[in-house]
């Protein structure tokens, strides 16, 4: 099959396309097909080197963490899945590779493609939606009547996370450009600030939620606009100690993880809100009740670009520059 695999890791290097063996089956995983993959973020930081502590890969590898496709193949032990669904899914860390033809992904972490999404609609879904989910709803436990502020409305998990915390009954605050700000009050958001004319902290105040995914800086005034008790959920850093004993990691890394955290934790501590990071993980029973909401057409997927599969490489440019509304979605079939 052919696949985008990356040999050495390093700054802002090329994937090669090349034919490698299709991946052995497990006997939990289904084999996809893949029509249609998502560009993320985390791709590249990967490539980069970023997350060798927390993700020890082995090299060669192939990336991409989103999946539409058609399954092909399955294993013996699984039983909620047949050869010709359409399904997608974001892949289990280890088992990444969807820049490809063919990848296994299991049963477990596996739903349907929504029935009115094109397959390249349903590629931009698992990774952002299940982030927002996790985040959202499973970390910070958002209700009815409560203020979240979500940073960067018109990126990936912006413009999902918006979504999900309106149908939530939630009141939304977030950051954009002008050029976007239309397209997140469309997706739903009630205070929507530029970030190029206004500064968040002087608009802000007495948040029970923040889903922060920018630099350390903006993680430090998004503590000054939480109510006491409130929590600030993080998808940029840095990872705190419960996620070292979330994911087994060795011991020095946990300590690492220790340190870095060491001050936001304890500024969170002095405010009265609470802090924790968040590195979504593959789950296809909250993949399943996403994709019903977007059935229903409470949530709507936001693609940007659609990328031919031969230029993945100018896809994860394109994301890396940061301006993408939406997701990025490369096709294969």
């Amino acid at each position: 099959m052919k696949a985008f695999v990356l040999h050495r890791y390093g700054k802002k290097g090329a994937l090669e396309l090349a034919e490698v063996p299709i991946p052995e089956l497990r006997d939990d995983e289904v084999l996809v097909q893949v029509h249609a993959a998502g560009v993320n973020l985390l791709d590249s930081k990967i490539r980069d080197g970023e997350f060798k502590l927390i993700l020890p890969y082995r090299l060669p590898l192939i990336l991409g963490h989103d999946v539409a496709g058609v399954v092909v193949r399955i294993g013996p032990r699984v039983r909620q899945f047949k050869v010709g669904d359409e399904v997608c899914a974001r892949p289990d860390d280890f088992r990444i590779g969807s820049f490809a033809e063919f990848v296994p992904v299991k049963e477990a972490s596996l739903a349907l493609k929504p029935r009115g999404l094109t397959m390249e609609e349903a590629a931009s879904i698992p990774l952002v939606a299940l982030t927002a989910w996790q985040a959202l709803i499973v970390k910070a436990g958002l209700k009815k009547g409560q203020k979240v502020f979500i940073q960067a409305g018109s990126g990936g998990v912006g413009t999902v996370a918006i979504q999900l915390a309106r149908h939530l009954g939630a009141t939304v605050a977030t950051t954009t450009s002008s050029a976007n700000v239309d397209l997140v009050k469309r997706l739903g958001a009630d205070i929507v600030i530029d970030y190029r004319n206004q500064d968040f902290e002087d608009v802000l105040r007495d948040c029970d939620v923040v889903l922060n995914s920018q630099d350390g800086k903006t993680l430090a005034k998004s503590l000054r606009v939480l109510k006491a008790g409130g929590k600030l959920v993080s998808i940029s850093g840095p990872p705190d100690p419960d996620f070292g004993t979330e994911i087994g990691a060795p011991w020095f890394v946990k300590l690492a993880m220790r340190l870095l955290s060491s001050g936001v934790r304890r500024q969170a501590k002095r405010r009265g809100v609470g802090y924790s990071f968040l590195f979504m993980r593959a789950n296809g029973s909250q993949l399943r009740e996403i994709t019903r909401l977007f059935d229903a057409g409470v949530i709507q997927p936001v693609v940007d670009r659609v990328f031919p599969f031969e230029s993945t490489n100018e896809a994860m440019a394109y994301v890396e520059a940061g301006r993408a509304k939406g997701k990025v979605v490369v096709k294969l079939r």
